[in-house]
């Protein structure tokens, strides 16, 4: 197997440029791409838990039942 690869003839230089320049666009949009993925979940992750902590905060402050509504001023 190794034979066979050192027996291809190699890509002249001045050919060669085209496809490595490709080769760097290609990561490049690839990583783009990705970077923006995570982004839009970061930002759907980011309001989900926004939600979950006004939830929790309203029940917080909910009376559990048997108790009594304690006011703001007590609290403090």
């Amino acid at each position: 197997m190794l034979s066979i690869l050192l027996a291809a003839p190699a890509i002249p230089l001045d050919e060669a440029g085209k496809y490595v320049a490709g080769a760097y666009i290609v990561f490049v949009v690839l990583l783009v791409i990705y970077v923006a993925i995570m982004a839009a979940r970061l930002g759907t992750l980011s309001k989900v838990i926004e939600s979950l902590a006004e939830l929790a905060e309203s029940k917080q402050d909910e009376p559990k039942p048997g108790e009594e509504p304690v006011s703001e001023e007590v609290r403090a």
